[in-house]
């Protein structure tokens, strides 16, 4: 698999810790899959033997990543799901190596439509139950938009108070950048 080699993006930096966590054969959510490039890059890293689910509420989401599933093959490794993500443990019941959230709204689509502080909660308090040891919570925040700082600090002072004996949380952010850059957020479930 190609990576870039800068870390001046967000999504870049994720991408390491979700390579060394995801194994060929594993389960894992794609929480919000937009327009679904998050989906397919899954989909490479568990294999043919792997299950992606993704979910995302707005149907557009559903066309533009059903695309890319089929362009690449992987329609027998991924089920994308109409639905919130707050309803994942009604889909999803074996244990997954990792849940990966991207907050805000979809690209290139309305921005009425915005993930919100109560359902993401919900979404990532039922993940840390499905998380295999060792798995991870991986969690994209995007803070420029209208409520997106107020949800990135709502799910974090839950998370702040996660159990050290159970869970590692990690906060990352680039300090020197303008514009509201996403700040990522991982959670570990300790092995």
């Amino acid at each position: 698999m190609l990576r870039a080699k800068y870390i001046n993006k967000i999504t870049e930096v994720n991408k390491i810790f979700l390579e060394k966590v995801i194994e060929k054969g594993d389960v894992v959510i794609d929480a919000t899959m937009g327009n679904g490039y998050d989906t397919v890059y899954l989909g490479n890293l568990v294999g043919e033997n792997g299950k992606v689910y993704a979910f995302d509420v707005q149907e557009e989401a559903i066309k533009s990543t059903r695309k890319k599933v089929e362009r690449d093959n992987m329609t027998s490794r991924v089920e994308l799901i109409l639905d919130g993500h707050e309803n994942l443990d009604a889909y999803v019941k074996e244990e997954v190596a990792c849940v990966v959230f991207n907050l805000g709204y979809l690209p290139r689509a309305k921005h009425i439509i915005i993930t919100k502080p109560d359902t993401t909660l919900e979404a990532i308090k039922k993940s840390l139950k499905l998380l295999k040891p060792n798995g991870i919570i991986s969690i994209a925040a995007y803070i420029g938009h209208e409520g997106g700082l107020e949800e990135k600090n709502y799910i974090c002072e839950y998370l702040n108070s996660l159990d050290q004996s159970e869970f590692n949380v990690l906060h990352m952010q680039f300090t020197n950048q303008i514009n509201n850059p996403p700040q990522l957020i991982l959670v570990e479930k300790k092995g």
